[in-house]
């Protein structure tokens, strides 16, 4: 995996329990490097399996699941947004089924998907343009750490390991 991402400005990449995930690899990203890995995947013939987001404290976490039809090897890049400016590049380009899954993660969580060819609501009436249903109040919003896990970290930025550290430090206690 790390091969196939040469080149790619990552802030964590960490090896996952496929069993307790689904995930072989969890790499989180800037905005900015979501193309460029996203390219890379392509030629490495990984298909694309979604795009989603999650309301968290931090902000909007954007998901997306790659997976080989010829190796169980899925990749998750996760990309952090502030709820400010829930702004990341478009993928449609590189992957054309993507042009659903950010539509419809803009319907329910405002998230715009800069270069998006047909951002146009997919599920939501144009009346409801402005009202995105799974946003959350403030006090239901529950933190990265408590709804991710890192698993074996192979490299990450001091900023992505401090979101996860206290996490670490309660399981640590705990055993």
């Amino acid at each position: 995996m790390l091969q196939v991402l040469e080149g790619v400005a990552t802030q964590c990449v960490a090896k996952q329990d496929k069993g307790a995930t689904g995930n072989v690899w969890s790499i989180f990203l800037a905005p900015n490097q979501i193309i460029n890995a996203t390219r890379k995947l392509y030629e490495a013939e990984y298909s694309l399996e979604d795009v989603l987001a999650l309301d968290i404290e931090e902000g909007f976490l954007v998901i997306y699941h790659f997976n080989r039809w010829n190796i169980e090897e899925r990749v998750t890049l996760r990309v952090l947004l502030p709820r400010d400016n829930a702004v990341v590049p478009s993928i449609a380009s590189i992957f054309q089924g993507a042009e659903w899954h950010e539509r419809e993660t803009r319907d329910f969580h405002g998230i715009i998907f800069k270069d998006n060819p047909n951002l146009v609501p997919l599920l939501m009436s144009a009346e409801d343009v402005d009202v995105h249903p799974l946003i959350k109040a403030d006090k239901v919003r529950k933190s990265i750490k408590e709804l991710l896990t890192l698993g074996e970290i192979v490299s990450c930025s001091k900023g992505i390991e401090e979101l996860f550290a206290e996490a670490e430090a309660e399981e640590a206690s705990d055993a």
